[in-house]
């Protein structure tokens, strides 16, 4: 299925709405559709180049909320 995600590419570049392909959930998940999403200082911190175990491309934010 194709679905929309900010992407951050690389540390202290804008994030990128780009489309994606989502694999359909597996045995034991749910499909959830985000409605909206925090993004806390963990990932304010990792876009700012300040953790040195940030990986690019990231989809940031775990805070979400939404519809099962």
């Amino acid at each position: 299925m194709k679905t929309r995600a900010a992407v951050a590419f690389a540390a202290k570049k804008p994030l990128e709405i780009v489309e994606l392909d989502l694999e359909g959930p597996r045995a034991g998940e749910v499909l959830v559709e985000i409605k909206a999403t925090g993004i806390c200082h963990t990932d304010a911190y990792t876009l700012d180049g300040f953790d040195s175990e940030g990986i690019f491309p990231s989809i940031l934010g775990h805070e979400g909320a939404g519809i099962v």
